[in-house]
């Protein structure tokens, strides 16, 4: 009996997820180069903001922060169970009908600590794209952990086809100092980066409408300009996005009339022309 070796087994592990993802029409990794940025938030809204641009019911969410899944929470999912069923383990439904998997979801307890190595965490991660029964979705987010560790760099070797990453900064300079890790990152795995977002970029009085400056503003712009990569756009401080995501209500479906849901709306049709409608340099 001829035994397998470790590259076989390889091959048959990415065939598993390149057969579950071929439903997947487009995939977008979620980064930042450091935490505090409000990356899960904005990767919440962005789902929502994508399943009520016609697609309800074909947007999932994988939450790959193995150590601090938050997704749960953002979208009014805490304390969900997945469900197994005969085709394998299927993902929780959350507003408008998106999938969501979660380290979250396997936790006994809410304050159980997940103490794995980087061989876990990547076998996990494996599993939840290629044991998940996703269906058909048109638009899969991934949310990474900060940094660009094991979660970010098994992502990127279990989907080489990727449509890219989004990176989320804020104006600090502090930020704008990591966010050029996370784009070397991506050119060193030849990941196409679809674009900065700016997040906490101003602040606008919800009583005048003036727009004040608590932080700096242009840092993300800035950093995309110096990098030669797209900017996306800024998305404004408003307290309710705080309010609704511990509250489990993503901000985008209450507040559709601000400026902050306006503006993911408009980082929406920029990411649909790239990756649905031509190229943009990396």
């Amino acid at each position: 009996m001829q035994h397998k070796t470790g590259e076989d087994r390889w091959r048959e592990q990415l065939k598993r997820v390149q057969e579950r993802m071929s439903k997947v029409k487009h995939k977008i990794a979620v980064i930042s180069g450091k935490g505090g940025v409000g990356k899960s938030v904005v990767t919440a809204n962005l789902a929502v903001a994508f399943a009520l641009n016609g697609r309800e019911g074909r947007v999932g969410i994988l939450d790959a922060d193995i150590h601090g899944p938050c997704i749960p929470k953002i979208i009014g999912l805490k304390g969900t169970r997945l469900q197994v069923g005969p085709p394998g383990i299927f993902p929780a439904s959350g507003p408008l009908g998106i999938k969501v998997v979660s380290m979250d979801f396997l936790l006994p307890e809410q304050e159980t600590p997940v103490i794995w190595r980087g061989p876990l965490k990547y076998q996990a991660i494996r599993q939840f794209l290629s044991d998940i029964v996703w269906g058909e979705l048109d638009y899969l987010f991934i949310d990474l952990p900060p940094g660009t560790g094991d979660e970010p760099l098994s992502v990127m070797q279990l989907l080489p086809d990727m449509d890219g990453v989004v990176i989320v900064t804020i104006p600090s300079e502090v930020s704008q100092g990591v966010v050029k890790k996370a784009v070397s990152f991506a050119r060193q795995l030849k990941t196409r980066i679809l674009g900065v977002i700016e997040n906490m970029s101003g602040f606008i009085c919800p009583n005048c409408g003036a727009e004040i400056n608590i932080f700096k503003v242009g840092g993300g712009e800035k950093i995309a300009n110096e990098m030669g990569i797209p900017f996306l756009g800024r998305i404004p401080i408003d307290p309710k996005i705080c309010e609704d995501s511990d509250e489990g209500t993503p901000f985008i479906l209450k507040h559709r009339d601000s400026a902050a849901a306006k503006a993911f709306t408009e980082i929406v049709k920029k990411i649909e022309e790239m990756v649905e409608g031509g190229r943009s340099s990396s």
